[in-house]
C-alpha cells in the first residue's frame, strides 16, 4: 500500500500557530476552536465534550472495531499560589515540571479582567546585590516569583491590578525553525503532537483514501495533570494510540531523527500486538523508528485504560531533546510521525476479531509467541462483516 505524503509545510504552519495561543492545562478554549477549525477544513465532523475534548471521526468502510489517535492541546504551565507583601506572585506548577527552566522566562498572567506580562525570577536575581549568594538558592517553586511589568510594590498594588490566586500563568513558546530543520521551542509537548495528526488526517482526506475502521482522532485537553482520554471514548475502540514525546537524553534510545514506538512506561508495558504492529508498518514504509522504555512518563493511553476501557494500547512519539524545559526537535522525526500515522489509519484492524468479545472461546484468543502467523490469519479471515457487526 501507498501512502500519501503529510505536507510538510502545512504541518510547520499550523505548528507554528498553535504555539502562538497560550493552552496551559485548564486555560484551553481558545486552542480548542483552533484544532475545531481545522477539522472543520478538513471536513472532518467532530463533537466537543462539556470541557472540550474534541472528538472527531474519519469513516472507515468498517464501523467496528474502531481505533482513536489521540494527542493533547495542554500543555505544563502555571497559576497564582499567593500574592506576596512585595507586590510580586508565587507560582505553582501546572504539570510536572522544574522550576528550573521557569526562572528567566517571560510569561503572560491571565487575569479576570485582561492579560498582565511578567517575569520569573530567582528570590535572589540581582548578581549585583547578592553577588555569589545567587549560586546557592535553592532549586524549587518556593525560590522563584513573578515580577510583573506593572506598578506593583506591595499586595495592594497587585490587587487593584486584578490579579488573584489561581489566575493562569503561561509562558512565552519562543519558537525558532532553523534551516538545519531543527525546530525548538518550548510546549512541543504535544503541539507537534498533535501538528502531526493533523497533517497526517489533510493527508488521507486529499488523497480520497478510506480507512478500513472507523478511526477517532482525539485532541484531549488535560494529559497533563493525568486524565486527558478518560471520559474520551464513547465508541467501540479496540485499538488506542497515544500521540506525544519522546524524551532525547542518556539512558533512552530515541531520536530527534526517528518516531519512536514507546514500548512501556510509568503505567507499564503498552499492547503486545499493537505496538508491533506499528514497528511492522514503519519497517514496511521504511521509517527510521525506535523502540524505548520511558521510566517517568504517563499518557492519554494510560488515562484511558484506567478510566476502565477495555483496549489495545500503544504510544508513538516525536523525538524531543530537554523534554518539559527548552524543548527541541527535528522535522525529520515529525515527518516519520506524521508518516506512521497515515499508514496506521489505513491499515486494517490488528485483530478484526476485536469486534466481538471471545465468549466461551479460546479459538480467536491472541497468540503472543505466534504472532506473525496470527497477523497473517487475521489478514486472511473471509469476511470481516461476519465479525464486525453493526454499533
Amino acid at each position: 500500500m501507498t501512502i500519501p505524503e503529510p505536507d510538510t509545510q502545512y504541518l510547520q504552519k499550523v505548528l507554528l500557530e498553535m504555539l502562538a495561543i497560550p493552552s496551559p492545562t485548564g486555560f484551553t478554549d481558545t486552542i480548542v476552536r483552533y484544532v475545531a477549525e481545522r477539522l472543520e477544513e478538513l471536513g472532518i465532523p467532530f463533537e466537543l465534550t462539556r470541557r472540550g475534548t474534541i472528538r472527531a471521526t474519519l469513516k472507515g468502510r468498517q464501523s467496528s472495531p474502531d481505533r482513536a489517535v489521540s494527542a493533547h492541546l495542554d500543555t505544563i504551565g502555571a497559576s497564582v499560589r499567593a500574592v506576596q507583601d512585595n507586590g510580586r506572585l508565587s507560582l505553582a506548577p501546572v504539570g510536572c515540571w522544574s522550576s528550573r527552566f521557569a526562572e528567566g522566562s517571560r510569561v503572560s498572567v491571565f487575569t479576570d479582567s485582561g492579560v498582565i506580562r511578567g517575569s520569573v525570577l530567582p528570590l535572589m536575581a540581582s548578581g549585583h546585590a547578592f553577588n555569589t549568594a545567587v549560586d546557592q538558592l535553592p532549586v524549587s517553586w518556593d525560590h522563584v516569583e513573578l515580577r510583573l511589568d506593572a506598578y506593583s510594590t506591595t499586595r495592594a498594588d497587585c490587587e487593584s491590578l486584578g490579579v488573584n490566586i489561581g489566575d493562569f500563568v503561561a509562558f512565552d513558546p519562543l519558537p525558532e525553525f532553523t534551516d538545519s530543520g531543527h525546530i525548538s521551542a518550548r510546549h512541543l509537548d504535544d503541539k507537534a503532537g498533535v501538528a502531526a495528526l493533523l497533517a497526517s488526517l489533510k493527508a488521507i482526506v486529499e488523497s480520497g483514501q478510506q480507512p478500513p475502521i472507523d478511526c477517532h482522532p482525539l485532541f484531549t485537553i488535560t494529559e497533563e495533570t493525568g486524565s486527558g482520554a478518560a471520559g474520551a471514548l464513547p465508541w467501540d475502540v479496540s485499538e488506542f494510540v497515544g500521540i506525544d514525546i519522546a524524551p532525547v537524553a542518556p539512558g533512552q534510545h530515541s531520536s530527534e531523527h526517528a518516531v519512536s514506538v514507546a514500548m512501556q512506561d510509568s503505567s507499564g508495558p503498552y499492547d503486545y500486538h499493537l505496538s508491533r504492529h506499528l514497528l511492522k508498518l514503519a519497517e514496511e514504509h521504511e521509517l527510521p523508528v525506535r523502540r524505548d522504555l520511558f521510566r517517568y512518563y504517563f499518557s492519554d493511553a494510560h488515562s484511558a485504560v484506567t478510566a476502565g476501557h477495555d483496549i489495545r494500547t500503544a504510544l508513538l512519539a516525536f523525538g524531543c531533546d530537554a523534554t518539559h524545559g527548552y524543548e527541541r526537535t527535528h522535522i525529520d522525526s515529525l515527518q516519520a510521525l506524521g508518516r506512521i500515522l497515515t499508514a496506521y489509519i489505513l491499515s486494517p484492524p490488528v485483530f478484526a476479531s476485536d469486534a466481538k468479545p471471545a465468549h466461551g472461546s479460546l479459538e480467536r484468543f491472541s497468540h503472543q509467541l505466534e504472532h506473525d502467523a496470527q497477523m497473517e490469519s487475521e489478514t486472511r479471515v473471509p469476511a470481516v462483516d461476519t465479525l464486525v457487526g453493526q454499533k
